[in-house]
């Protein structure tokens, strides 16, 4: 075990969705607690810089160890928007419409990225996983939440919304991010 881990008795985990904690503790494979605080979160487009303030914030409310993860989509079309607004693009528009603003896109391309940050009122650890791939043309599957059944990745012929839960997790980059953090805290 690592200095880090060695302390580590708890981890709080910040989210709101319940997607995202299941897919965590699967992935993971410890216990994680889920910290029910509603924090405010700084409007960028870079999931690190997001994640980074919301543990932060995070910690100095709970004074526990903390686990934030988010996650983006980059679009190349739109100049890598929304990015870490995905979130507030998808509660305004859904899937349908976010596939219909790329209607006459020139390329269809983008990329997911996952930064996971740990904090514990003295070290801040984190670990960032990106996977590439496309949007699809329109939403394709129900086995995943959010927008997973808008992005296919690279070398797939499945949607995330498509795939089953074996492979989307072994070729994801929240899985990959998190093989990272597990590795980290041993």
């Amino acid at each position: 075990m690592t200095e880090y881990s060695s302390n580590l008795k708890q981890i709080y985990v910040v989210t709101s969705n319940k997607g995202k904690l299941k897919e965590l503790t699967a992935l993971l494979g410890i216990r994680l607690t889920v910290a029910d605080i509603d924090l405010p979160e700084i409007q960028s487009l870079s999931v690190k810089e997001v994640a980074i303030d919301k543990a932060m914030r995070a910690y100095a409310k709970i004074g526990k160890p903390v686990l934030v993860e988010d996650t983006g989509l980059y679009i190349d079309s739109f100049n890598g928007f929304p990015g870490a607004l995905i979130k507030w693009v998808y509660n305004a528009v859904g899937n349908d419409g976010i596939c219909g603003m790329m209607k006459n896109a020139k390329t269809r391309r983008a990329y997911a990225e996952t930064c996971i940050c740990m904090y514990d009122g003295l070290k801040l650890k984190v670990f960032i996983s990106r996977l590439s791939g496309i949007v699809a043309e329109f939403p394709r599957g129900n086995k995943d939440f959010g927008w997973g059944p808008i992005f296919q990745p690279n070398g797939h012929k499945e949607t995330f919304g498509e795939m089953d839960r074996k492979i989307k997790n072994s070729i994801s980059m929240r899985a990959k991010a998190l093989m990272k953090l597990k590795k980290y805290i041993g």
